[in-house]
């Protein structure tokens, strides 16, 4: 008999049974298994959810081959398709020589098979007629082509003992002929439920050998679907192996992660979690990854089983399990410590490619280890960074990020190789780069402006996200468009294309936006945009993220520095919500502080009581407090009203009265510096009489000498001088300083208690956020004194009588 005649027959045959049997055996199991919500993939959480249809009760399946459409270069089953399947939605379609031009066969069903929205198999038995089986598309705009590929799969080829337990997406089964797998699906349809397991597995495998590009034409095959459906039949009668290559054949068939039957093989290996060995567990979950499905029922079974398995653990058995604790997201807290043990005896052992996936495993999970293991995990790094990928080395800066570990030596070497990397590396790369620089507040030039460099031609693939963290990362860390004339342009310009997004992701533009001001760069229309009402109304309905603090952040910027502003700004009332929240954290935390509250009390006494000092946020929406103090410029201390001791929200930042204090009355009060009190600052010595040089270089220094309980010196570095002394004589006792009438407003002192997060990393340079608050309080009319933390907490434990030396000189030294 001719090939044409078999076919003809089995056609014949076909149309026969389908006439008999209106419903299909396995529709009941299919059925009971999908009343609970669906299993997305990694991708599709991030979507929203919620697409119904509206399906008829009966039809008639329709083949259309071009129902189902594929990119022009499909990546094939590989990370680069499980991302860039859930985006690509314009794909132009397959032809082939092969394709049937109609379809011979019929299959009736029931509204209530299926209650799944996105499956394959539903979609094909809940159409109507003619209907096409599209990917749904939100208002996602066309995404933009990766500009350099990473394989985070590489580390499986350090060792042959990975075979065992990961599939190998390079090592694509030889080919077979389109022609041989519709013979193929004919046999299927002449056997049908007579099928034994080993029938079911050998026809998946065998059509697995299918080529990539043809593949698209045995998924909308409905004899392929009638194999899909007798394979659910057999489930339960799968050996072991026999299951874990049926889901191999799926990888291969490029199967949609959010197939309907997807779920019942999930339910099986669970329930044979118990029988499987430890690297049938793991080459299943990798097999899950390669469909790109998320399986957190599976995965916790798998880590239940692996804390049985522990003594079976070496090093490929710790990277892959670390592998697939990063892409499942969680790590269960009782696996972090036996892990963290293995990890610590096998850190010789690793090669430098499962180093970065350690690293990248940790940093997805979010799992913390001590700060030692930590420690020693980047020291094995840094024995081997000259053997590692970019992708491993970034996976280490990522990893230090989260654990906050300023890893000095493996800082000191990146000062070297991103400069050599950076021309080959990517967008995200080079954002995570920055992003750890910018966690760890390590500013280094050579990073930055190599990273800076390199940008400007790979703007057009930047992400939304890309973008706003670059800018932010930049700003933080103080890097001016001086430096770089490019770097802010190209993002900013890759902010405005990307601007559909901001839909999803409104953090990004704001994000984006806070780095540019703490660099004094304003776009208008962008910021147009995030003042709008539109925008501010979605951004204050995230449940994820508190984006008023931001939106907060950048109106008083605007306030501020854009006086001739005439754009949006926010209501009154999210202004005074948001100035109420921020003062709250603020009492609770901020003001409890030992420094601060220490710094109010010296101040409260130098000046002569609390109604001269005021704990406030002066512009709440910089965050963070200041102790205010007001004088004339005469040099005496001013009273502060109760009105003035609130916070000013942003749109009082321009009104927030200089004028008020006219009729404010001079006070002389506060500490008299005299000669004992000078006396036991320098230890007895009276200062009636100048000293001689000689002498007055021997004069103490307000610091102690001698080591406190953790073997620590406190040095402050002021020395009591004679010129000091004076100083602080005059100051203590401040005599009228002549005509002021051209200057009749008060001095208004802004002072800050600082710590060392405010500043980058071994540095004096301020950070992103409390530079640009210095800049703001100068425009409100504030001087702004630093009470510097490697000055004043030293002091912390010292005599009264020095802090108010100190203090003193602090406050009345501004007037000079």
């Amino acid at each position: 008999m001719s090939a044409k005649a078999l076919c003809q027959h089995v056609a014949r045959l076909h149309n026969l049974s389908v006439a008999r049997h209106t419903q299909f055996p396995g529709a009941r199991l299919l059925h009971s298994a999908y009343r609970e919500p669906e299993t997305k993939s990694l991708e599709e959480e991030e979507e929203e959810e919620g697409r119904e249809s509206v399906l008829p009760k009966s039809y008639r399946l329709q083949y259309n081959p071009s129902s189902y459409r594929q990119s022009r270069c499909d990546p094939g089953p590989s990370l680069g398709r499980l991302e860039m399947e859930e985006e690509e939605h314009c794909r132009p379609t397959i032809t082939s020589t092969f394709r049937q031009q109609s379809n011979h066969y019929s299959v009736s069903s029931s509204r209530r098979l299926s209650s799944t929205k996105n499956s394959l198999v539903d979609l094909a038995f809940n159409m109507a007629p003619g209907a096409t089986v599209e990917k749904v598309s939100n208002y996602r705009t066309k995404p933009l082509c990766p500009d350099v590929k990473t394989d985070p799969r590489a580390f499986q080829r350090c060792r042959q003992e990975y075979s065992a337990m990961t599939l190998d997406l390079s090592q694509r089964p030889f080919p077979i002929q389109s022609k041989q797998a519709f013979l193929l699906l004919n046999k299927v349809a002449v056997l049908k439920g007579s099928m034994e397991p080993a029938d079911v597995t050998g026809f998946l495998s065998k059509l697995s050998h299918l080529h990539q590009e043809q593949a698209p034409l045995v998924r909308e095959d409905t004899r392929f679907i009638m194999l899909l459906r007798y394979a659910v039949e057999n489930l339960r009668y799968f050996t072991n192996s026999q299951l874990l290559e049926v889901l191999t054949s799926f990888v291969w068939l490029g199967l949609p992660s959010t197939h309907s039957m997807l779920g019942l093989y999930e339910a099986e290996l669970c329930r044979r979690a118990g029988e499987l060995g430890l690297h049938e567990l793991l080459l299943a979950a990798d097999l899950w990854r390669c469909l790109g499905r998320a399986v957190p029922q599976y995965l916790q079974c798998l880590y239940d089983s692996a804390s049985l398995h522990l003594s079976q653990v070496g090093v490929p058995e710790l990277v892959q399990l670390m592998y697939v604790i990063g892409e499942g997201r969680r790590c269960p807290t009782e696996l972090v410590q036996p892990l963290e043990q293995i990890l610590q005896r096998n850190l010789p052992h690793l090669e430098p490619e499962e180093i970065g996936t350690v690293c990248l495993g940790l940093f997805k999970s979010q799992t913390t280890l001590s700060a030692g293991v930590v420690k020693r995990l980047v020291d094995r790094a840094h024995s081997v960074v000259y053997e590692m990928s970019d992708f491993a080395v970034v996976n280490v800066l990522k990893l230090l990020r989260f654990s906050y570990l300023d890893h000095q030596v493996w800082l000191e070497v990146m000062a070297h190789e991103v400069p050599r990397r950076a021309p080959g590396m990517g967008v995200q790369a080079l954002m995570h780069v920055a992003l750890t620089c910018s966690a760890l507040h390590y500013r280094d030039e050579r990073i930055l402006l190599a990273v800076a460099k390199r940008l400007p031609s790979l703007a057009p693939h930047c992400r939304s996200k890309d973008a706003g963290k670059l800018m932010w990362a930049f700003g933080s860390l103080g890097v001016s468009p001086s430096q770089c004339p490019d770097f802010y342009p190209s993002l900013i310009e890759a902010v405005r294309q990307r601007e559909a997004e901001f839909q999803r992701y409104p953090e990004h533009l704001l994000t984006g936006l806070l780095g540019l001001a703490f660099t004094c760069q304003f776009p208008e229309d962008l910021l147009a945009l995030a003042l709008s009402p539109e925008f501010v109304s979605l951004a204050s309905k995230s449940r994820q993220l508190e984006l008023k603090k931001d939106l907060f952040t950048l109106d008083g910027t605007v306030a501020l520095e854009l006086p001739h502003w005439t754009g949006p700004r926010l209501s009154r009332e999210l202004r005074e919500e948001t100035t109420e929240m921020l003062w709250r954290f603020a009492q609770k935390d901020v003001c409890q502080k030992a420094e601060v509250l220490e710094a109010e009390d010296v101040l409260r006494n130098l000046l002569g009581g609390e109604q001269f000092v005021s704990k406030r946020m002066i512009l709440p929406h910089t965050r963070s407090i200041d102790l205010e103090v007001h004088l004339d410029p005469g040099g005496q201390v001013l009273p502060l009203t109760s009105v003035q001791t609130h916070c000013l929200t942003s749109s009082d930042l321009s009104t927030s009265s200089c004028s008020s204090s006219q009729g404010w009355e001079k006070v002389n009060t506060g500490i008299t510096l005299t000669e004992d009190l000078l006396a036991e600052l320098t230890n007895g010595r009276k200062t009636k009489t100048p000293l001689p040089s000689t002498q007055a270089a021997q004069r103490p220094l307000l610091q102690r000498t001698e080591p406190d309980e953790g073997g620590r010196l406190f040095s402050v570095g002021v020395d009591l001088t004679d010129g000091l002394i004076g100083a602080l004589i005059k100051r203590g006792n401040p005599a009228p300083r002549g005509n002021h009438k051209d200057s009749k407003s008060p001095v208004r002192l802004a002072i800050q208690v600082t710590n060392r997060n405010h500043f980058c990393y071994h540095s004096e340079r301020l950070l992103g956020l409390h530079a640009m608050k210095r800049r703001q309080l100068v425009l409100s009319g504030y001087r702004v004194v630093e009470l510097p933390h490697r000055e004043w907490f030293p002091l912390l434990r010292r005599t009264r009588a020095e802090k108010m030396a100190y203090m003193h000189c602090k406050v009345f030294g501004t007037l000079d």
